[in-house]
């Protein structure tokens, strides 16, 4: 894992991949810190962090998506997935490195926050623009897992660029889509039937057996149909927690703007975790087939 890792960091400043990535975050957070914090003589660096998280929706999927597209595309994914290294030796390789070149602008991050506490911030205003950084790095890692495990579905770089910034653009937007899912539990019935449908057709493609897709399929209706028959505020109260979770970016925003919440932090530490298993799944079937 570690020869992947020094490989991989060693082509984003071999390009210009990783020069831009952290130049424009840096210039972006210079000029947020400047205008918010400076001239205004503010200690909290949490409204930086969270005017920045806008600009993390375009440059993390310029930073993730030739992490596998790039191999597929260039043929040298078959000598890589022959190597002797495991196939979460090569996903986690592959993730640290783009950590490693988000985590450069996070620290420079963490010297603004310091030169504030140096300028007369109180120590408990420090620590939580400390935790807050904390927790800006930790949604850049599950937005950089979602990204690679999208770069993992195509060969062309473009392509994994716009879904990884169509996907982030979406988590985005979700608080303001979620007033438009409030119908009830009709609603929630006809979702969970495509979500169902979808991943009865993963299972009939994993396992190619036609006959098993059409069966989970048959068995997830009766279920829901049961559900929106009995239990028709269970499905209302599930479909409005599934939205929740897909609200990427609203956790950090009320992690900022209250105060330090743990299950915040195991919640993107889950999501990354949850896209490095995937991205493994997807490496690990097409060094078998």
């Amino acid at each position: 894992m570690f020869a992947i890792f020094k490989r991989e960091l060693r082509s984003y400043f071999t390009s210009l991949v990783g020069y831009v990535v952290i130049g424009v975050m840096l210039a972006f957070t210079g000029l947020y810190y400047s205008a918010n914090c400076l001239v205004y003589g503010t200690s909290d660096f949490s409204t930086v962090l969270y005017s920045t998280t806008l600009v993390m929706l375009f440059l993390l999927p310029a930073l993730t998506m030739r992490s596998f597209a790039d191999e597929r595309r260039n043929k040298t994914d078959q000598l890589l997935l022959t190597s002797p290294v495991s196939v979460w030796g090569i996903v986690l390789g592959k993730f640290f490195a783009m950590a490693a070149v988000f985590a450069l602008p996070c620290a420079v991050d963490a010297v603004m926050i310091f030169i504030l506490w140096a300028l007369g911030g109180t120590v408990s205003a420090l620590l939580a623009n400390l935790a807050g950084l904390l927790c800006y790095f930790l949604l850049g890692c599950a937005a950089i897992a979602l990204c690679e495990f999208l770069s993992g579905l195509t060969e062309n770089q473009i392509i994994a660029a716009v879904m990884g910034v169509a996907v982030l653009l979406l988590a985005y937007m979700m608080p303001s889509l979620r007033t438009m899912f409030n119908a009830g539990s009709a609603v929630a019935l006809a979702v969970f039937t495509g979500l169902a449908g979808a991943a009865s057709v993963l299972v009939g493609l994993r396992t190619r057996s036609f006959t098993l897709g059409c069966l989970l399929f048959a068995a997830l209706c009766m279920g829901l149909s049961g559900l929106f028959l009995l239990k028709s505020a269970w499905l209302t109260s599930a479909f409005s927690t599934v939205l929740s979770a897909l609200c990427l970016f609203t956790p950090f925003e009320e992690f900022v703007n209250n105060s330090f919440s743990l299950p915040t932090l195991v919640y993107y530490l889950s999501v990354t975790g949850l896209f490095l298993f995937f991205t493994a799944q997807s490496i690990e079937k097409r060094r078998w087939n």
